[in-house]
């Protein structure tokens, strides 16, 4: 099998073959008029993704406040598009992104670092012996005004300590740490149950206002280089030296 998988479906059909993470996957679907509007008007705020789309582009943010003049929005980069009903929504939405297949995920509001919301990588690869282990974790801060945290889209990169050191004690983000790099680590190895050549993912995960983390999406192929920001150069050093292996690897 493949070290990369694109479709982030069939990444989140994968995670959900595993019960014990339902609690831990928003709802997601493949996008259609009437999987928009049942998810829109469940959730008051979903996000919908290219299934194939990598840092951030083409991520639009897609709310609805009932009782307002203009209940229905959506927001792309920094424009919000206001609209009086439904189909005029879906109308702009199906112009903008054309005929490429589309996702629908329930949306999280995420925990905010200086009032800008934060997401966080968390890093598991496969190491000398193949088992798999989570080698890192960073904090990304969206740029001002975005809806995406990814690096390539503005986003600022942080430790998660700095991040969660303002919501959290100093022992409670420790454990924290902690139980967020087996969760990395759960689910590397239920993706690995169906796609044996996987080597490295990168968890893209959100807190809520409740500290509940969710997995917004895998990414197959992450990028090492983003803890090269971190002060503790050993992550880095450590992602890197893993990458690398994995990179040779004929597995």
């Amino acid at each position: 099998m493949g070290r990369y998988l694109l479709s982030k479906l069939k990444k989140t059909a994968a995670l959900l073959k595993n019960e014990q993470f339902k609690e831990y996957v928003p709802q997601t679907f493949k996008m259609s008029k009437a999987t928009l509007f049942e998810a829109l008007h469940t959730h008051h705020m979903v996000y919908i993704k290219p299934d194939s789309g990598m840092h951030g582009i083409g991520v639009i943010r897609v709310e609805w406040k009932n009782g307002e003049i203009w209940p229905y929005s959506y927001q792309t980069g920094l424009r919000i598009y206001k609209f009086s009903n439904f189909p005029s929504l879906y109308e702009s939405l199906r112009e903008r992104i054309k005929s490429k297949s589309y996702l629908v995920q329930r949306g999280i509001h995420l925990l905010k670092y200086r009032d800008r919301p934060f997401d966080i990588r968390v890093m598991v690869q496969r190491n000398k012996k193949s088992h798999w282990e989570t080698t890192g974790m960073i904090g990304r801060v969206a740029a001002p005004g975005k809806i995406v945290t990814n690096y390539h889209s503005g986003g600022m990169l942080v430790s998660v300590e700095k991040l969660l050191s303002s919501h959290l004690s100093n022992e409670t983000t420790n454990r924290y740490v902690r139980q967020l790099g087996e969760l990395g680590r759960r689910a590397a190895l239920q993706l690995a149950r169906m796609y044996p050549g996987l080597r490295e993912i990168g968890l893209d995960i959100a807190l809520d206002n409740k500290y509940h983390p969710w997995i917004l999406e895998v990414n197959t192929s992450p990028d090492p280089y983003i803890f090269r920001s971190l002060k503790n150069k050993k992550i880095y050093e450590k992602v890197i030296r893993y990458h690398r292996l994995n990179s040779v690897s004929k597995k």
